[in-house]
């Protein structure tokens, strides 16, 4: 996945982006509402398409359609009641993914990843919180925001400006050296619309001591950082690897980061994937796991011994008995002693009481699930309420499969379990279990139906 930027700012934006043209937005109904920028883009010709979300968290909405004049174009929009409203030009087929990015509060990027909310300046989101299921806020050092007012001094001239055609607006072309002379035609247009924030609330950049000169990096310190070298570096900007944050600028035609947010790049890739298994495997020769390393040693171990010091095996080596059947013979005894060793792999003790824990977890909250839906229901704690997610049920019955003693013992003890919490009768549990494994689980009919024969209880003839 790759970095989407915008292409130029809308004429109405109460918020320009630094360094991009400014394209006329007047045929976009923004002062209609989302439902009319969505409708936009829900027009019947083919290629458009167009769509609004409300913002829960913050207030307001964001929208986007394709553009009705140019097709290989579309505009966002993203609009807060006391804030305002950014508008972007954009290409098409990247509206929805910048569309994502305003779901929550986000309200303007800046400095390749800056991003506001109308209090407060973030660095880019780059380490994950498992528990907000969303990156890391990290609050900018010292962060203030530059408005227009701040920008303008006088010294723009906007007769060297102008004002883009989306007809004939080239996505290629070089953005403006002269964006000050723009910002200033910008604001000269605003005293025709309605409503219009004034300058001096009209966010344009973002300034913080974390973009200071002495705090940027360039690519090799960068690469160093992230202990990679900067040849690897360059190959994942050139591929556009999403993971490699955007730079905070760009000096001499070099692109520069910020320290801090280098460092939280570090961070995500330390607890990435790669990173975590790369940390674990450290110092192994073959970097290796620590489980799989012992894994190898004991069965090289157990290799050796079976290969060299039995002279019955050891005797293959001779030249005369090299042949397909005896390479064959040694395989299977090889693989033999990894199919009885799997004890030696697994814990199957604790594994069992996991899989136990898992179950009754399952059936818990498909009980409680239920019994909210099914109040007048006679028989609450009926086999069909005790549903399996596929993950349990996956694990249920690879656990048959590879060690079908254990899982023997482990389903009695999860029957005493059922009963003797929801009053459940032996026969509705087993049922219960057979049928989540025979929709998610990878034992044969025949296997299964063996396997929970031997576990059906004990019927009483007398």
């Amino acid at each position: 996945m790759t970095h989407v930027l915008p292409l130029a700012n809308g004429l109405r934006t109460d918020h320009p982006v630094p360094g991009l043209p400014f394209v006329d937005d007047s045929h976009i109904p923004l002062d209609e509402g989302a439902e009319a920028i969505e409708a936009v883009g829900r027009h019947e010709a083919s290629g458009m398409w167009g769509r609004y979300d409300e913002n829960r968290i913050g207030g307001g909405w964001h929208a986007f359609t394709t553009d009705p004049l140019n097709h290989s174009l579309g505009w966002s929009v993203r609009y807060h009641p006391d804030h305002g409203r950014t508008v972007l030009l954009m290409r098409d087929g990247e509206t929805s993914s910048w569309h994502h990015q305003w779901a929550k509060d986000e309200l303007l990027f800046r400095a390749g990843g800056y991003w506001w909310n109308g209090t407060t300046w973030y660095r880019p989101g780059q380490v994950w919180d498992p528990i907000a299921q969303d990156y890391e806020r990290r609050p900018a050092r010292a962060a203030a925001t530059v408005s227009a007012a701040d920008m303008l001094d006088g010294r723009a001239n906007p007769d060297r400006a102008y004002i883009g055609k989306v007809i004939t607006f080239d996505p290629d072309a070089p953005k403006p050296d002269n964006w000050l002379d723009h910002l200033a035609l910008w604001a000269a247009s605003r005293a025709d619309q309605e409503n219009a924030l004034p300058l001096e609330r009209c966010v344009v950049d973002v300034a913080s001591s974390e973009l200071t000169g002495g705090q940027l990096l360039g690519a090799p310190e960068m690469a160093e950082l992230g202990s990679i070298t900067a040849s690897t570096l360059r190959a994942y900007i050139s591929r556009g690897n999403s993971e490699v944050p955007l730079p905070q600028a760009n000096v001499g035609g070099r692109d520069q980061w910020a320290r801090a947010v280098a460092e939280d790049w570090v961070e995500s890739r330390q607890r990435s994937y790669e990173g975590v298994g790369a940390a674990m495997s450290a110092g192994d020769r073959d970097s290796l796991s620590p489980g799989a390393a012992a894994v190898r040693d004991r069965f090289a171990a157990d290799f050796h011994r079976t290969l060299f010091d039995r002279p019955d095996v050891r005797k293959r080596w001779v030249l005369r008995h090299r042949n397909p059947e005896s390479v064959t013979e040694i395989a299977d005894e090889l693989a033999w002693s990894v199919a009885t060793s799997l004890d030696r792999i697994i814990p199957t003790q604790e594994l069992g009481r996991v899989v136990q824990g898992a179950v009754i977890n399952d059936w818990q909250e498909s009980i409680d699930m239920f019994a909210k839906r099914d109040k007048n229901s006679e028989d609450p704690h009926a086999w069909w309420h005790l549903n399996l997610t596929v993950p349990v049920a996956k694990m249920l019955d690879w656990y048959i499969r590879h060690f079908p003693s254990d899982a023997y013992a482990r389903i009695g003890d999860i029957q005493r379990k059922a009963h003797t919490t929801w009053g459940t009768p032996a026969v509705d549990t087993l049922r219960s279990l057979r049928s989540a494994l025979s929709l998610d689980g990878e034992l044969t009919d025949q296997q299964r139906e063996v396997y929970f024969a031997l576990l059906e209880p004990h019927k009483n003839t007398n």
